[in-house]
């Protein structure tokens, strides 16, 4: 696999019609008040407007990837990814920036095999709206974002994690086609963004797990483990937007009903990372009470709505109905209903692997944390135990 470097391809990227001018920082006097006002929100869901330290670099992520999208809309999948396809990196010289797209023909491919227009996904990372930003609960230090209609989901990443999620890149591809319905978050693409002659950042999309959001009662982050697992819950009646963790899921069940055999998928996908090595994952589960028309016999396996991997606006249109793990559709959206409730359900965070430094991590939590669970464990606890949290708290 080739390193995630400038390869041979680099071109002058065209720019959108409608882009983002403020692309120079602005600092002073709106800066001030935005860091003022930043602190009030240090959890939630926010526009990354003008004036906010990030927005000179989402507008350059959102021309970046307009035109990178462009190429593969100019070009479009043909067959299945090639070797080649693999490690294809092509960097596109923007003014003030470059944007490398990394194995952009597989990616392609995937989002072609997800039903998901190029059309829309480039209108929905493009410059059409802001960003927001999703300020987590999570330790690292990477970035989140959404795309202005929250399908999409951004997230910085090492360059070491990067190197490993191409690395797994073609067996992932396998994966997703031999199990339609797995919970394996659905990653579209991976980029790198520079600056100048500064250093590289690097990013990944991937399909949103919590779409649509707009009925959606609680959110969870699950590891199945006890260490640093607890979040402060937000006042009642807040707006802010919090992921909780395991310890916060105490005394509650997720209630699938017949479809409780889902179970089977968490094994089948937790076992293809713990042969990858992998481990410090997530499973990540929100749920949303069914409304009337939702309940009944059939109608857990077949919700109506409008379509994100398909742009569909029309709930009358032919298509609009997403089937919900049934034999020939594929699971894209990460939903399950239950009798009572909508579960959206995903793995999260591949690129962790057990290698000599979370070794190390482990020994040291082990003396740290004597009689605890937490989460640097080898790939095969960590498939195991997580799937044991799972199987104790459904119904």
């Amino acid at each position: 696999m080739a390193a995630p470097s400038p390869g041979p391809h680099e071109v002058l990227a065209p720019s959108p019609e409608a882009g983002c001018k403020a692309i120079t920082s602005r600092s002073g006097r709106r800066g001030l008040l935005w860091r003022l006002r930043d602190k009030q929100l240090r959890l939630g869901l926010f526009e990354i407007s003008p004036g906010h330290e990030l927005h000179r670099l989402t507008c350059m992520m959102q021309a970046g990837l307009w035109a990178a999208t462009q190429v593969s809309m100019d070009h479009p999948p043909r067959g299945l990814p090639t070797e080649d396809d693999f490690s294809e990196v092509l960097t596109q010289v923007h003014k003030g920036f470059e944007l490398g797209t990394l194995a952009g023909p597989a990616f392609a491919w995937l989002r072609h095999s997800l039903g998901l227009a190029e059309e829309d996904y480039q209108a929905a990372l493009g410059p059409g709206g802001p960003y927001l930003q999703f300020l987590s609960t999570s330790k690292s230090n990477a970035s989140f974002f959404l795309s202005h209609d929250q399908r999409f989901f951004l997230k910085t990443q090492r360059r070491r994690e990067v190197r490993e999620l191409l690395a797994h890149l073609p067996r992932y591809l396998q994966h997703l086609q031999r199990h339609p319905h797995s919970l394996l978050a659905r990653l579209l693409g991976v980029h790198s963004l520079r600056v100048a002659r500064g250093k590289k950042k690097y990013f990944i999309i991937m399909q949103s797990v919590f779409y649509p959001a707009g009925r959606i009662a609680e959110r969870y982050d699950i590891k199945g483990c006890e260490v640093s697992r607890w979040v402060e819950p937000a006042p009642e009646g807040s707006p802010l937007v919090l992921v909780l963790k395991d310890l916060n899921f105490q005394g509650k069940t997720i209630d699938l009903g017949p479809q409780r055999s889902w179970l089977r998928q968490m094994e089948l996908d937790t076992a293809f990372l713990r042969d990858l090595n992998l481990l410090d994952y997530s499973l990540l589960m929100a749920s949303q009470h069914l409304q009337e028309d939702e309940r009944g016999p059939g109608s857990s396996l077949v919700f109506r709505t409008a379509r994100s991997v398909q742009g569909v606006q029309s709930l009358d249109e032919p298509g609009a109905q997403n089937l919900r793990l049934l034999p020939d559709g594929p699971n894209a959206l990460h939903i399950l209903d239950g009798p009572e409730q909508r579960y959206f359900l995903g793995l999260v965070d591949l690129a962790t692997v057990y290698g000599l430094r979370k070794r190390l991590e482990y020994l040291w939590k082990a003396l740290r944390y004597p009689n605890r669970a937490f989460s640097t464990v080898s790939p095969a606890l960590y498939a195991r135990r997580l799937c044991q949290w799972v199987e104790e708290h459904t119904e």
